[in-house]
């Protein structure tokens, strides 16, 4: 697979209460110890990694981030597509680039560069 998935997030208001939720569910170690309260699951073999934390507005979503070489040139395809820039490219700190895009029927998706 050329673009695989590469990262999954689940977000809301409360991210302690789906931190533990999603922990006790299916005994993930979820490990939020840094200023965002962000939960860095850990990755178990066969699995990808992701986190569960707050979500910036408030609204709670899922999503997941495939990986592209170029996020700008992933976007302008999605463009061309039917799809749509949401949230241009970013960089996160200490971390890859991302950008989020609908779909055609308004599916948030995540982009990432490849690392």
């Amino acid at each position: 697979m050329p673009n695989p998935v590469a990262w999954f997030e689940v977000s809301g208001p409360d991210a302690s209460a789906l931190q533990s939720f999603y922990g006790e569910a299916f005994d993930w170690k979820i490990d939020a110890s840094n200023p965002m309260n962000y939960g860095m699951v850990e990755m178990s073999e066969g699995g990808i990694p992701g986190g569960v934390g707050p979500s910036p507005d408030g609204t709670p979503h899922a999503i997941f981030y495939v990986a592209v070489d170029d996020v700008q040139a992933a976007l302008d395809k999605i463009g061309k597509l039917g799809g749509m820039t949401v949230v241009p490219p970013m960089d996160v700190p200490d971390g890859p680039t991302i950008a989020l895009f609908a779909d055609p029927a308004g599916n948030m998706i995540g982009l990432m560069k490849s690392m």
